[in-house]
């Protein structure tokens, strides 16, 4: 059986006496999108970023590629191929987008690399066009492609995609979604919180749906949409 690239197990955070996970078990494998999903305040992106260790869980565990890495540095966890692009997008706004993209490039955990500069600037026209401007001088679309340039400069093995489209015009988000499809492509496994259900039950293998802090549903995007009760309890379609 191939060993999961992510692996949390009985996952559990406080933001001090708030319990916000509870018991979370979260499996990502390789060549594998997943769709994370729920509405605000479900605990989306605490369970990222305790994955990511910017958040420290208070039970449970967390390994990559078999290695236990509950509350590890999150430089380390990088190391290990999982990129992140947050919700908010993090980009250097002092920086032009070339340097935004060339200060991330390193091969891959098997020194592998297939995302290169030319092929993100192929897969990003737009960035193409806009090399010598600053990271602030960007739109809210523009900022998101660059993050997701950025991280797969870094040639991952997991790309984790935190609010995917949220903020942006509908032009926009077709476009980023495309991109979402040309990732799982290539072959990257992926993580890929949005709103959009429709989308992102298009793109994913399988979709996990957090009510609360718990799993509520998880399975293949085919099970979830053969069970429209689903959608409109935890959804709210």
């Amino acid at each position: 059986m191939t060993q999961p690239l992510i692996q949390t197990t009985g996952l559990n955070t406080h933001y001090g006496a708030s319990h916000i996970l509870r018991g979370i078990d979260f499996t990502v494998s390789p060549g594998q999108t997943i769709g994370l999903m729920g509405r605000n305040g479900m605990g989306k992106t605490t369970l990222l970023k305790s994955i990511m260790g910017i958040v420290k869980p208070s039970g449970g565990s967390v390994s990559i590629k078999g290695q236990p890495m509950t509350g590890a540095a999150t430089f380390e966890i990088a190391r290990l191929g999982i990129a992140y692009v947050p919700e908010g997008r993090g980009i250097f706004g002092n920086l032009s987008v070339k340097e935004n993209l060339n200060m991330a490039a390193r091969a891959g955990t098997h020194g592998q690399r297939d995302w290169t500069y030319e092929r993100v600037l192929e897969t990003f026209p737009r960035l193409a066009e806009r090399l010598n401007h600053g990271g602030q001088q960007l739109s809210g679309g523009e900022q998101q492609m660059l993050t997701i340039g950025r991280a797969l400069m870094t040639n991952p093995d997991v790309l984790i995609l935190d609010e995917a489209t949220e903020g942006l015009a509908p032009l926009i988000a077709r476009e980023i979604w495309r991109i979402c499809g040309v990732i799982r492509e290539s072959g990257i496994s992926s993580v890929i919180v949005d709103k959009n259900w429709k989308h992102i039950s298009q793109i994913a293998d399988r979709c996990t749906i957090l009510v609360k802090g718990e799993v509520a549903f998880e399975g293949s995007s085919d099970e979830l949409l053969a069970k429209p009760e689903l959608l409109e309890l935890y959804l709210g379609v």
